[in-house]
């Protein structure tokens, strides 16, 4: 065993990714009305294996050819010149041939009509694809929002996945470019081991009642639990009301996005700051622009803490600027000064280059002062 995974690993082999759920039962269960023409073909081929070795006196493999050539009726004449019980033997089996491969084409015939084995191979192709993914959103409910959060991902290049119990889900994901889907109900075993949360980002939850959230929420934190997961997921809802937007709050959600608060805000600010606005929609909001804009958390054993800003450096190894710090008590320091002091588990807002703000957020995951910043 230890040699196969040293050999993997020299040649950069994967295992690849299994789902949670195979659909291996369904898959074969479908295949079951095959095993009884399997059968009389066996049958057939040992009966008229031995009756040829018996009656003409075959060799083992003539007495196989024979059989076979004449099972299948191709035509391509007599090993030896036959008895008259060897020709009625021959005649019998052709008949049987005849029958058997009638039974077997109208299960072919039946299977196809029903679907159900297409589908399954369907399904079952998908969940081995999303088994492939990688911190991946799980996107719960086909709405209207559900539309524009999945736009706004794939030009992003964030890989998703939407959950919907609707049975036209193949007919939606085709129309508004949803390339992974799984038709369940989110908040179900079912629904969170086809969509393979374990090795998920986050879940978004856009249902258009609170209960679906709720239970989703709900559902994913006790998921959560089970498999002992060092990193919590990351859970966006959407909610009608401020009410229940502090409930999904209240029952584990982390970001809580409400309809009429989000446009409220965003009229504000273009009628207050109108020229900050079109900056902001010019270089946060779109795909592939120079400027950026994230969070970074400091650890307990960051080499950043109880020290100062100005000795991260960040502008001079990174081209990256923090303006703001978020303390872990939630008190917001816009426009720190570079005497202002990195208290542990604080989140810096750091604004540059993605590539940039990439470089910083591993300078500050580093448990001792960086060698490059040691020579500035």
């Amino acid at each position: 065993m230890k040699f196969t995974k040293k050999l993997k690993r020299f040649f950069g082999w994967k295992d690849n990714p299994k789902p949670h759920i195979t659909l291996n039962d369904e898959y074969y269960g479908h295949l079951a009305p095959f095993r009884l023409p399997l059968i009389l073909t066996v049958l057939t081929m040992l009966l008229g294996t031995i009756g040829y070795m018996i009656i003409e006196q075959y060799p083992l493999m003539d007495a196989i050819y024979q059989t076979g050539i004449t099972f299948t009726t191709v035509g391509f004449g007599e090993q030896h010149p036959l008895s008259d019980m060897g020709r009625i033997f021959t005649i019998t089996l052709i008949i049987f041939g005849f029958v058997v491969f009638s039974i077997a084409v109208g299960i072919i015939a039946e299977v196809v009509k029903k679907g159900e084995f297409q589908k399954t191979a369907k399904e079952r192709k998908m969940l081995y694809e999303i088994a492939r993914l990688k911190q991946h959103f799980v996107v719960c409910y086909h709405n209207e929002f559900t539309i524009q959060v999945t736009k706004q991902l794939r030009e992003n290049h964030i890989p998703f996945v939407v959950v919907d119990p609707r049975e036209d889900m193949e007919e939606i994901a085709k129309k508004h470019k949803y390339p992974y889907f799984v038709t369940a109900e989110a908040h179900t075993e079912e629904g969170i081991l086809k969509s393979h949360l374990s090795s998920a980002k986050g879940v978004i939850t856009l249902a258009d009642n609170i209960a679906d959230n709720i239970a989703t929420i709900a559902s994913v934190r006790l998921y959560e639990s089970e498999i002992k997961r060092t990193r919590p997921f990351l859970i966006i809802a959407n909610a009608q009301s401020n009410k229940d937007d502090e409930k999904l709050l209240k029952l584990g959600a982390d970001k809580v996005v409400t309809a009429t608060k989000l446009m409220a805000r965003r009229i504000n600010a273009m009628a207050a700051r109108p020229d900050m606005e079109n900056l902001l929609e010019e270089f946060l909001y779109k795909q592939d622009t120079p400027l950026d804009m994230e969070e970074a958390k400091v650890s307990k054993n960051s080499w950043l803490v109880l020290k100062k800003i100005k000795v991260a450096r960040f502008r001079d190894v990174a081209n990256v600027t923090i303006i703001g710090i978020r303390q872990k008590d939630g008190k917001f320091i816009p426009m720190p000064q570079g005497e202002t002091l990195i208290m542990p588990e604080s989140k810096l807002l750091l604004i540059g280059t993605s590539e940039g703000i990439r470089k910083a957020k591993k300078i500050i995951r580093k448990k001792e002062k960086p060698e490059e910043l040691k020579f500035i």
